[in-house]
């Protein structure tokens, strides 16, 4: 097994976090009545796509109906049917959705990650959940070791991954950095470049907030990095 095949493995069996078992479990049990024939996945959910990505990709956390039930990132709710939308029509997905594990879906030079493995609730881990998850991240980062572009989708990722930055001596200070939509930032020298979205939440992407062509504008633009590098 690759290194990070076992990383991930690792992840799946994670219990760091008393609250989130508690919940992730519960809604595996309870379901939504429109899944009720699923067998939900019900554990940490780790990372997918591919391990030579040049293209990282870092979201908040699983869906407790998306991937906390079908077991892969993005998968299975509108979020991940607007992003991955966007990443096909990037030349970066083999399809433009992701419904299952088995649905064939393939990555292609990018990386889906998270900032938190298991689905909260509300969607907001507390800030000792984000502590005890960024491990997972930081090893991640260590061995994708092909990336060029860092795409975080939302404030609460985009903090994340500063902090790894920062602890990692990547760059001096988090206060140089300011979220905002389509911004872009070198953070030093022999870092990955830095482009922040807004999250493709159904609370975003149903109030214009985050538009289709938004998300795509980003996704392109980090194609475009990608190439120039």
């Amino acid at each position: 097994m690759t290194r990070l095949a076992v990383l991930n493995r690792q992840i799946i069996e994670c219990s760091r976090c008393p609250r989130l078992v508690v919940y992730r479990q519960q809604v595996a049990q309870v379901k939504r009545r429109a899944y009720q024939d699923w067998e939900y996945w019900g554990r940490p959910v780790p990372g997918f796509g591919d391990p030579k990505a040049r293209l990282l990709i870092i979201g908040l956390a699983p869906g407790a109906h998306g991937a906390n039930r079908t077991g892969r990132i993005f998968t299975g709710d509108s979020s991940g049917d607007f992003l991955y939308r966007a990443l096909y029509q990037a030349g970066f997905a083999s399809q433009p959705q992701s419904i299952s594990r088995t649905d064939g879906l393939a990555l292609k030079d990018a990386y889906i990650s998270a900032a938190v493995r298991c689905a909260p609730p509300d969607n907001k881990p507390t800030p000792e959940e984000f502590r005890r998850c960024r491990p997972w991240l930081e090893q991640e980062i260590a061995l994708l070791r092909s990336v060029r572009v860092v795409v975080v989708l939302g404030k609460l990722a985009f903090d994340t991954y500063l902090f790894v930055l920062k602890e990692q001596g990547g760059i001096a200070r988090r206060s140089e950095f300011s979220f905002g939509h389509g911004r872009k930032y070198q953070p030093g020298a022999g870092q990955p470049l830095l482009l922040c979205s807004y999250h493709p939440s159904q609370q975003n992407t149903s109030t214009g907030r985050l538009t289709a062509r938004m998300l795509l504008d980003v996704m392109e633009s980090a194609r475009q990095e990608i190439e120039a590098a």
